[in-house]
């Protein structure tokens, strides 16, 4: 193994899934970070592996936390990038690659994870991301399939699949060199209103725990974001009644999601920073009047 990893002692892992969602990168609705967040509190994970943050992250964008009390640096926590283990409740061995998306060096980085996930003979290696789309928070989150394998993405039906050039974040890397050393590798994509896409939507976050269990079998319970998505959702309809516009918006987002049927526009326009913003303030500007 190289420098840039240090594999701990583990238990023996079964062909295990490995799971990806590291921090960074496109996340709306911070769904796959809630996914992820929601499976490590349910799950009980052992330390599998770490990876050198010193060489792959900018600690002047990701600073370690000090915790002081009554003046006293009484922690320092670093940012970190690890793997860990675990079972799933069919008792299926998995894997997670928690942590910051790298900085720096990122075909070492990804020679690495591939390099780990063939000695520890991972059988398929899935990507968890969310996207900001023109759909409305009334239906249901819908998800979209990403594959450097034609087969693998035909072989998975119910997910929409689409074109666009955009940039690449390191999962895409990953998933990219798992097709070239023969591993399966997929990405799983929440589409989450663009409206909303800035603030936490837990109802991605639980769409993409189910995408797990249609591409890999996986089952994982997190009850607490089938509980924070109805909250939310409650909250975001009492917020539209109250305004017209946004009332007709959200109609029209339906009507369109309703007569969807053409895949290849599966990503549509998506809106940029600016638009984002302020559409999210339109939304929730009467939220304090």
């Amino acid at each position: 193994m190289n420098d840039l990893v240090e594999v701990h002692t583990h238990p023996t892992l079964h062909e295990p899934v490995l799971v990806v969602a590291l921090e960074g990168w496109i996340d709306a609705g911070m769904a796959a970070a809630g996914a992820m967040r929601a499976m490590l509190e349910h799950l009980d994970t052992e330390l599998v592996a770490t990876f050198d943050t010193d060489a792959l992250l900018d600690h002047r964008a990701r600073r370690p936390v000090m915790q002081l009390i009554a003046g006293h640096v009484n922690e320092l926590v670093w940012p970190a990038i690890e793997l860990r283990g675990a079972v799933d409740a069919n008792g299926r061995h998995v894997l997670f690659l928690v942590g910051s998306e790298p900085d720096h060096l990122w075909g070492s980085f990804c020679g690495s994870v591939i390099e780990l996930a063939l000695d520890l003979e991972v059988s398929t290696i899935i990507g968890l991301g969310a996207y900001p789309a023109p759909v409305p928070h009334t239906r249901p989150t819908h998800l979209a399939l990403t594959s450097p394998s034609q087969d693998l993405l035909d072989s998975h039906v119910g997910f929409f699949r689409g074109s666009v050039e955009v940039p690449a974040g390191v999962q895409a890397a990953i998933e990219v060199a798992a097709y070239d050393a023969g591993i399966p590798a997929l990405g799983v994509w929440a589409q989450v209103p663009h409206y909303i896409a800035a603030t936490n939507y837990p109802a991605a976050s639980l769409a993409l725990v189910d995408g797990l269990t249609r591409v890999a079998g996986l089952v994982i319970d997190t009850p607490s974001l089938a509980s924070d998505a109805a909250a939310t959702r409650l909250k975001l309809d009492e917020l539209v009644a109250g305004n017209p516009q946004h009332e007709e918006m959200v109609q029209q987002l339906e009507v369109a999601a309703d007569s969807f049927v053409d895949e290849a526009g599966l990503l549509g326009p998506i809106p940029t920073a600016d638009e984002l913003e302020a559409e999210l303030q339109r939304f929730l500007r009467e939220q304090g009047e």
